[in-house]
């Protein structure tokens, strides 16, 4: 699998078939790194007006403890449930051990309309950290509670929290001949509300974000022919923006959302290109014999990172956006490909490949250490979360290819998995 990541560029798909279908939910199992987490009481909202739709103290308390900085005290431990702060007994609270306190309500509003109150306090201290009200729609109430966790996440530990991004990915299934089935999915990052905005019966790979989030960059051949699509996920509607001669693959945007750094092989080898979106302008960026692919933009818009076998075996380097002289950026094993920034542009994650085995592993680039972080055998397509302390990547599993997530200190871990299905190529969104 692990070199798989490498021959992308040499198998190129995709048939597309836009649709809205809704599809089978992730599962995500956390598998380690609980231990140290901070213990958090989170109490089940009261309800006015009815039961909601949504329960929407259970969907912070999912959220927070996938993230393995907090633990959720189990409801059958809670002490009481208060839903106001006249309500809660603190020196009772102290005895859990718990650091912090959440309580809410939530009340219909009539019509489709919910109002939502959250408080989360600090227990040694009996004061409130941070409040809200809202009033959302019964369909935002889920939306809702992750902006809510987002919050809590914040507050307590100075980080912002990536609860309400979304994660693209590619699922393999089989139809009732037999044939493969290939569909793109997005879905909440908790692995709710999946949509399938592209299906095919050929595969599908590397889907990129734009951005700002609205837009989904991939390649197509639709037309029997590679070509680098741009689509809108709100209205569908998609545009070629590369179908030269011979291979067109691997976009990935400029952090202003103007450019794709893509690769292409109009001039016979497989060569970094940057692409003006607004003018179509082309600009070469690699001159090399060998095979120069999966360009990654620097944060700064700066300089690109890319997969390149000039030395002998594919390893990473670093060009400037304007051109000039690649430098190699890893030495460590024998393949090291797939990079991704870190927000903060200080880090890479990558697929680092060492005596047939394949493991995600994040590069210090002033330092140049590299810290595997995985034990699987077999891992490809890392993704930074926007906050930068998760990273998303595909991996084997019981039924093949699975997702899955990685702290970047290597502690936590999570899996993530669709009934009947091959999860595969994830991507986070910003």
């Amino acid at each position: 699998m692990g070199m798989k990541v490498w021959s992308k560029i040499l198998w190129l798909w995709i048939l597309l078939v836009p649709t809205q279908n809704v599809s089978a939910v992730l599962t995500i199992e956390i598998t380690g790194g609980t231990e140290a987490a901070l213990p958090i009481a989170i109490v089940p909202f009261g309800s006015q007006g009815g039961i909601p739709p949504e329960d929407v103290a259970a969907v912070v308390a999912a959220d927070l403890a996938r993230s393995g900085r907090f633990a959720p005290l189990p409801e059958k431990d809670l002490l009481s449930r208060p839903h106001r702060a006249s309500e809660i007994e603190f020196h009772d609270w102290r005895r859990l051990g718990s650091e912090g306190l959440v309580i809410g309500e939530v009340t219909h509003l009539g019509a489709d309309r919910y109002g939502v109150r959250f408080q989360l306090f600090d227990i040694y201290k009996a004061e409130q950290l941070v409040g809200r009200r809202y009033q959302v729609p019964a369909t935002g109430l889920r939306h809702l509670a992750h902006q809510i966790a987002d919050l809590i996440y914040e507050t307590l530990t100075g980080e912002k929290g990536a609860f309400t991004t979304r994660i693209a990915f590619v699922t393999v299934s089989k139809a009732v001949d037999g044939a493969k089935e290939y569909s793109l999915q997005v879905a909440d990052v908790d692995g709710h509300n999946p949509h399938t905005i592209l299906q095919s019966k050929e595969p599908i790979m590397s889907p990129v974000w734009s951005p700002d989030g609205t837009k989904l960059a991939y390649v197509s051949f639709e037309r029997k022919r590679s070509e680098v699509i741009v689509q809108e996920l709100r209205t569908g509607r998609r545009q070629s923006v590369a179908s030269f001669p011979g291979i067109n693959s691997a976009p990935d945007w400029s952090p202003d959302g103007r450019k794709l750094a893509l690769v292409l092989s109009k001039e016979g080898n497989p060569e970094i290109y940057i692409l003006d979106l607004a003018t179509r302008r082309l600009t070469r960026l690699t001159r090399n014999a060998s095979i120069d692919t999966e360009p990654t933009w620097a944060p700064d818009g700066r300089s690109i990172v890319f997969t390149s076998d000039r030395g002998g075996r594919p390893q990473l380097y670093q060009i400037s956006a304007s051109g000039g002289q690649a430098q190699r950026l890893t030495f460590d094993g024998t393949y090291n490909a797939s990079a991704s920034f870190a927000p903060d542009g200080q880090r890479l994650a990558l697929v680092h490949g060492d005596k047939g085995q394949f493991h995600i592993a994040v590069l210090d680039l002033a330092s140049k250490d590299l810290q595997v972080l995985t034990e699987t055998r077999m891992d490809e397509s890392p993704s930074f979360a926007p906050n930068g302390r998760m990273i998303l990547y595909a991996t084997s599993g019981p039924q093949g290819g699975a997702l899955a997530a990685v702290s970047t200190d290597g502690r936590v871990r999570q899996r993530l998995a669709q009934k009947g299905d091959e999860v595969r190529e994830p991507a986070w969104s910003p």
